[in-house]
């Protein structure tokens, strides 16, 4: 099965990840992966938590009892991406030898997008519902989770959406709004319960928290310390976290 378009770009892009991959195969340990790859435990668990979120299937699994803390192993899919990277420079090898000059690779570097969204998640097109000059498009994720973006007409146009197309939906941490999985869903807005991993306090501000949702992909959301302390929300608490359709951007593989 293919990879996802924009897991190999980042792939290609990131050859910093690739070398994390690598180590965590060796090591066993998230911990001793990151200081080899020369990354922080958090940079790497960010990394990782993208990676997982833009391919089919989880590339890293978290472990207990890890050689020096931090326990992760790749995933069957892991390892199979590790295989076709290590093809993939071969190719990159023959496309640096034909490239007429460095403006040819300036070029592609300006076609292969990064994003400020901390949010990424890989998924299809279900559905595309017209509404005047928008579209409703219903995107079905890993592990049949389902969200609604709108866009405009003319944007499901120029991106050639239709039914199938694989997109990433990119939504920024703090366009999600969290409340308590009783709490009653708004009209017009996505709902996706997730479980609490981690949750990194700030003095200064609200608490960055880390979600998994039932898929296994990952978001970032931000939530102020006192309103989780009254609601007895912490690691391993069950949440809502909403978005509206309109938050969502979507991104395709050029």
């Amino acid at each position: 099965m293919p990879l996802p378009a924009p897991l190999t770009q980042h792939i290609v892009r990131r050859p910093q990840r690739i070398a994390l991959l690598q180590h965590i195969d060796e090591q066993g340990s998230i911990t001793r992966a990151a200081k080899a790859a020369g990354m922080s435990y958090k940079a790497a668990w960010d990394a990782i938590d993208e990676l997982n979120n833009l391919a089919a299937r989880p590339l890293v699994e978290r472990s207990t009892g890890g050689r020096g803390g931090g326990g992760a192993r790749l995933s069957d899919e892991g390892r199979r991406v590790l295989r076709l990277y290590q093809r993939l420079q071969v190719l990159q090898a023959q496309i640096l030898e034909e490239a007429e000059d460095s403006s040819d690779l300036d070029l592609l570097g300006r076609l292969m997008l990064r994003t400020s969204a901390r949010n990424q998640l890989h998924g299809r097109v279900n559905a595309i519902h017209a509404q005047g000059r928008n579209d409703t498009i219903e995107l079905t994720l890993a592990g049949g989770l389902r969200i609604e973006a709108q866009i405009t007409h003319d944007s499901t146009q120029r991106l050639e959406l239709e039914l199938g197309t694989a997109v990433v939906a990119l939504i920024k941490a703090g366009w999600l709004e969290l409340a308590t999985v009783d709490a009653p869903v708004p009209a017009g807005s996505n709902s996706l319960e997730a479980e609490i991993e981690e949750v990194q306090e700030d003095p200064q501000g609200p608490s960055e928290l880390r979600l998994t949702l039932r898929n296994g992909q990952i978001l970032c959301a931000f939530a102020e310390a006192e309103w989780l302390k009254t609601h007895g929300l912490g690691v391993g608490k069950t949440l809502q976290v909403r978005f509206l359709p309109s938050y969502v951007l979507l991104g395709t593989p050029v």
